[in-house]
């Protein structure tokens, strides 16, 4: 008798553990027939049981209207897409070809969260300015102030970013090393700044590293407030300052323009209150929003290989809400999120939008910038991560693409319709005479804009911010160095050389009008560097080279180049290896250059040697 009542108390446990199994399924048929949907999406492979559902129909239903057809199928039998279109129409729908997403590029996909969902995130700051004008300083002060507050006890952990709270609600910090490391996350995709502020110190004023940072947050589109900074010094001009940059159009609220400019004195946190109060009240007008109950997405800020940790990097959270267990990709690697830590060391669960956070998890070392998503399993993140690190995806994502002024009316067809240009020029008359003649080119559907302009010689950061901008450098007689041209072949930027304005003009206006069609082009071989210079009476002066690049021929036009500046440029008189006369001398290699009526050759002069070669057309 006891067995009996044993096995009788069995069977309503038995019956318990199947009802969550049998809740959980998907249902077939809806209940109303007022979800039918306006577009039916067709994919490959479509069976009668995916058009039922796309239908929100029966599969009876479905079948029945299929032998009027005289086709007879099962719920799992494909369907061709006329027969689908033939359906749809007899339903009064419209059928459309499903939209294939390539999850492999996921930082190009833009995501629609539901209003509803939406709720106000924190503003994501970067401090950038001139050297030793007290970015430094003011971001030691804000961090300061922070744990003074008694937000948390001990020592802030470096991360390269962090929160403060001001008045109920929170800021987010990047501690970006310069604004050449912004361009750099800007380059691989990263839009990971809200606002910039521009740290500029009241006694030395607008420097070039100021106008640097002004031309690198301009082509972020990031908001800018400047904070005066060194206000405590009796030399302290801010006038000055506000008037050198409204002269970079950047003009303060309070002369009539639209940039909060705060008066702040970093070293003794005068001013640094007012400054975070500027920051949220921007912060507000721009509305930040993000959606907290959605897989998190965002970007890597920095990121190390630790000796008893292994792949250490520290995430921003632009979008969703990162837990720990996630499963992630992040550039052309995936993990599987194992711990997380906050910017003061302590242990988190989760993180909400506009946070940083460092993660341990990592298979390998990712690049800062690298954009990151959340997957639902960590077979999919890792299907998919080996499917980013192939060449040709990588190609295909931009890190490496070329915007050369020939593909720009291609590029035009589509939604990119503005061609951005960094001039260089030996004189400010040049880029002033060059922005002019620009202005006249009208070219309906396009338009031009100058990312930078500046006098000198083409150089690294040229180069990054083009990178970034997807913009072609024009130069005006000056030549960047061999490194730095490397570096644009690298990062496939186009770096364009002119001795006459109106070349650029022409060449310009044809690549607006899709007419762009070179049949001669003077093309760079190699270069010179001067070592010693000898002058011989009745003969002139011989330069004593070492080619440093490529190859230096005998009928070459050559220009001589002192300090990235082109002083002349002629013909090569003579060309000889010890006492032989020579046609040509590779890299490696000393000889004597002679070049025809110039003699003021100096030590460490570059002299290039280029020759005219034809150019196929792409037409």
């Amino acid at each position: 008798m006891a067995l009996k009542k044993q096995a009788y108390k069995r069977k309503p446990n038995t019956y318990v553990k199947k009802k969550p199994y049998v809740e959980q399924r998907k249902p077939n048929i809806p209940v109303k027939v007022e979800a039918l949907a306006d577009v039916i999406y067709f994919k490959d492979g479509m069976t009668v049981l995916d058009f039922a559902e796309a239908l929100h129909r029966p599969v009876a239903e479905i079948v029945k209207k299929l032998m009027f057809m005289k086709i007879l199928a099962s719920q799992t039998q494909t369907l061709d897409r006329e027969i689908v279109e033939l359906l749809t129409m007899d339903y009064g729908l419209e059928l459309k070809d499903e939209v294939k997403t390539d999850m492999t590029k996921f930082e190009e996909l833009t995501i629609e969260d539901d209003p509803k969902n939406m709720v106000e995130r924190p503003a994501v700051v970067t401090i950038m300015g001139h050297v030793d004008h007290g970015k430094t300083t003011l971001l030691d002060t804000i961090r300061h102030s922070r744990i003074t507050a008694g937000e948390a006890g001990g020592i802030t952990q470096h991360i390269g970013a962090y929160q403060v709270s001001r008045n109920g609600k929170s800021i987010t910090f990047i501690d970006t090393p310069g604004h050449a490391a912004f361009t750099e996350m800007r380059a691989r995709g990263a839009k990971i700044t809200d606002i910039v502020i521009l740290v500029v110190a009241a006694d030395d004023g607008v420097m070039p590293q100021t106008k640097e940072a002004l031309d690198h947050a301009r082509a972020a589109k990031s908001n800018i407030i400047v904070a005066v900074n060194k206000m405590d010094k009796p030399s302290a001009n801010p006038d000055r300052v506000k008037q050198e940059l409204a002269d970079l159009d950047l003009l303060a609220e309070d002369w009539g323009g639209s940039v909060p400019f705060c008066s702040i004195s970093a070293l003794k946190g005068t001013g640094v209150n007012e400054l975070l109060d500027t920051i949220q009240l921007v912060a507000e007008m721009m509305e930040l929003k993000a959606n907290p109950s959605r897989l998190a997405v965002g970007s890597v800020i920095e990121a190390k290989l630790d000796k008893g940790k292994g792949p250490v990097a520290t995430l921003l959270v632009s979008n969703g809400t990162l837990r720990v267990g996630d499963a992630f990709v992040v550039g052309t690697t995936y993990g599987k999120i194992r711990a997380m830590n906050d910017d003061l060391g302590r242990t988190i669960v989760e993180a909400k939008p506009s946070t940083a956070v460092v993660v341990y998890g990592l298979n390998d070392v990712p690049m800062a910038g690298d954009a990151f998503m959340v997957f639902a399993d960590e077979k999919q993140s890792r299907e998919i991560a080996l499917k980013r690190s192939n060449r040709q995806i990588r190609e295909e994502k931009g890190v490496n693409k070329t915007m050369s002024l020939e593909d720009f009316f291609k590029k035009a067809e589509g939604n990119e319709k503005v061609l951005r240009l960094i001039i260089k020029a030996d004189t400010q008359g040049s880029i002033e005479a060059f922005k002019g003649a620009i202005d006249k080119i009208k070219v309906e559907g396009t338009s031009i804009d100058i990312v930078r302009s500046g006098v000198g010689a083409i150089t690294d950061t040229d180069v990054s911010l083009a990178e970034a901008s997807d913009a072609i450098i024009i130069g005006f007689d000056v030549r960047p160095q061999a490194a730095v041209r490397d570096t644009a072949a690298t990062k496939g930027v186009e770096v364009r050389l002119y001795d006459i304005i109106y070349e650029a003009l022409d060449d310009i206006e044809k690549a607006m009008k899709g007419m762009l069609d070179p049949v001669f082009e003077k093309k760079m071989i190699g270069e010179a560097s001067v070592r010693e210079t000898f002058t011989i009476s009745k003969v002139g002066t011989i330069a004593g080279c070492m080619v440093t690049s490529g190859i230096i021929k005998r009928d070459s036009l050559v220009k001589i180049i002192r300090d990235g500046i082109v002083i002349h440029e002629g013909k090569m008189s003579s060309l000889k290896r010890f006492k032989d006369d020579v046609k040509e001398v590779k890299t490696g290699y000393d000889c004597g250059i002679m070049i025809e009526s110039y003699n003021d050759l100096k030590v460490d002069d570059v002299i290039e040697a280029s020759e005219m070669q034809e150019v196929k057309s792409n037409a």
